[in-house]
C-alpha cells in the first residue's frame, strides 16, 4: 500500500501530464492564420506608440507596499475584534504585541525617510 507521499506524487504526475497533454492538443487543434487585421488592437485600445518601458517614481511602490502591509494587519485585526469579549486578557496582550511590532516598523520606515514623497 503506497504511503501518503506516494499519493501526492501520483497526483503531481497526473496533474503535470494533464497540463502538458492539454497544451499539446491545443497546439495541434487551434487555427493559426495570422494577418494584419487580427494583429490590430482590439476594442480597448489605442495603437501602441513607443516603448513599453516607462520610468516611474519609486515612491509609488513604497506607498503601495506600506498600504499592503497595513491592509494585512487589518485582516488579522478584524477577527480578533469580533471575538474580543470571549478571548480574554491573553489575546489582548498578544494583539498589543502584534500592533507594537507594526508601529515600530512604521517608525523605522519614517525615520529612514521612506515615507517622504520627494
Amino acid at each position: 500500500m503506497p504511503s501518503d507521499y506516494a499519493y501526492v506524487g501520483l497526483f503531481l504526475i497526473f496533474g503535470v501530464a494533464f497540463v502538458l497533454i492539454t497544451f499539446f492538443f491545443a497546439r495541434l487543434l487551434r487555427p493559426s492564420r495570422p494577418n494584419p487585421i487580427k494583429n490590430r488592437s482590439y476594442e480597448c485600445g489605442e495603437t501602441a506608440v513607443g516603448s513599453a518601458w516607462v520610468q516611474y517614481n519609486v515612491s509609488y511602490y513604497i506607498y503601495a507596499l506600506i498600504f499592503v502591509i497595513f491592509d494585512v494587519e487589518l485582516v488579522f485585526l478584524f477577527p480578533w475584534a469580533a471575538a474580543y469579549r470571549s478571548l480574554g486578557l491573553f489575546a489582548f496582550v498578544e494583539m498589543f504585541i502584534f500592533i507594537m511590532i507594526l508601529v515600530f516598523g512604521l517608525a523605522y520606515a519614517w525615520r529612514k525617510g521612506a515615507l517622504k514623497w520627494v
